[in-house]
């Protein structure tokens, strides 16, 4: 069920992917959140899958068995497949998927016992279930915005907090880098997780009786051509979780929300439609942040990758080149690349400068505002002498220089299902 992996492509970033395989350990107590596919290639297309039957991503599956003998492609086109749950629900865009039945443990292997994780959003949030699968057994904090949930790492209520800060249908628009420039954090983990969107409603309201849809504006948007289908009004509310509480505290029987499907077994809702999204290969990628020094200390050996932040003058190709070949003429490959100008790119307000805690400068941090910025991630450990050698090349002629963590790489992709 692992597939060969490679990059995640994220619109607006340039990616020099390389081909390798990771691993996950295995947990004495199973876990209902499962790894969906590993990334694989560009935009996550696959021709065949290594393991148990023939599966495509993004691809026709034109009802062959795949993994448990579940027909289909994974949120592909399949002519067969699984009909739903109970064969009651519906597959909107053609997305029929295969559900794979395996229990892992956490991602990278790591314990979340004891852990308290900030989340923004409600219980339900997909960024909760992130943090479960990503630290299994850990307790999830809500908290109402990004920022408040990096107050509470900041101001030791919590152990960490986890932020969605990459999407396949909506790049970096999430802009939480920001917010993470602001805080004293470390990056000390990384997780992918497959968003699959369902239409969830009060039990016994059926599809034809709902009149409007409530959830995030950006998941509203991502499910605009289905919900163009059902024709019924939308109404953004601050996240999909909290929809799906607010449909069932006010019992609403004309309203549905988009949520995960986890949240539908949480609130009690029934699903009246799978995969509302509009592009099958939804997955967004999560950061988790720490307090210095970095808690998880990482094996010599193990696959890692190291996040910085670059500010310069200015003269953006040239600089880009540099970095380029500071990584390149030492064999490291980069997974991340964005450039931001202060003239509106990367999705920045037109002439804002981006703000960076500067936890070098002597005595208390200091914000600094730098106009040009590079988010780089690459392969390889902060320790290692590759990487060091290339970061004190790019100091040379970058006017700031910040680590944001080093964390193993984990490539996997995981889905609710």
């Amino acid at each position: 069920m692992a597939y060969t992996s490679s990059s995640l492509h994220l619109h607006k970033l340039l990616l020099l992917p390389k081909t390798h395989r990771s691993k996950l350990s295995s947990s004495s107590q199973p876990r209902s959140f499962v790894p969906v596919a590993k990334i694989n290639g560009v935009n996550g297309h696959s021709k065949k899958a290594p393991h148990n039957g023939k599966v495509q991503i993004n691809g026709d599956g034109g009802g062959k068995k795949g993994v448990n003998g579940k027909g289909g492609a994974v949120n592909g086109s399949g002519k067969k497949g699984a009909a739903g749950v109970n064969g009651k629900t519906t597959h909107i865009n053609g997305h029929d998927r295969i559900h794979l039945s395996v229990s892992t443990g956490g991602a990278g292997g790591q314990d979340g016992f004891g852990l308290r994780v900030a989340f923004q959003g409600a219980p339900g949030a997909y960024s909760e279930f992130a943090a479960k699968t990503a630290l299994p057994g850990c307790d999830t904090v809500p908290c109402r915005a990004f920022a408040d949930a990096l107050a509470a790492v900041d101001g030791g209520a919590v152990d960490r907090a986890i932020l969605p800060v990459e999407s396949t249908m909506e790049g970096t628009a999430l802009r939480n880098y920001d917010l993470l420039l602001r805080h004293d954090l470390v990056v000390v983990q990384e997780i992918n997780l497959f968003v699959h969107y369902c239409l969830l409603a009060m039990p016994g309201v059926r599809a034809a009786e709902v009149r409007r849809v409530i959830s995030h504006p950006m998941a509203l948007a991502h499910c605009g051509r289905a919900l163009a289908l059902l024709g019924v009004d939308r109404e953004p509310v601050e996240d999909t979780a909290g929809a799906v509480e607010m449909l069932r505290s006010n019992r609403m029987l004309d309203t549905a929300a988009i949520a995960s499907p986890r949240a539908a077994d949480l609130y009690g809702l029934d699903v009246l439609a799978h995969g509302l999204q509009d592009e099958s290969w939804n997955v967004t990628r999560f950061l988790l942040l720490s307090k210095p020094p970095s808690p998880v200390t990482l094996p010599m050996d193990a696959d890692a990758k190291t996040s910085m932040v670059i500010a310069h003058r200015g003269g953006s190709m040239m600089v880009v080149l540099k970095v380029l070949s500071a990584f390149s003429s030492r064999n490291i490959n980069l997974t991340k690349l964005e450039v931001i100008n202060n003239d509106g790119g990367g999705g920045a307000a037109a002439g804002t400068p981006v703000m960076i805690l500067d936890t070098s400068a002597r005595g208390a941090p200091t914000l600094r505002a730098f106009p040009h910025v590079l988010y780089v991630d690459c392969e390889g450990a902060s320790h290692d002498p590759r990487v060091l050698d290339a970061i004190q090349e790019i100091e040379r002629f970058a006017v700031f220089v910040r680590v944001l963590g080093c964390y193993a790489a984990d490539s996997n992709v995981y889905d609710l299902q």
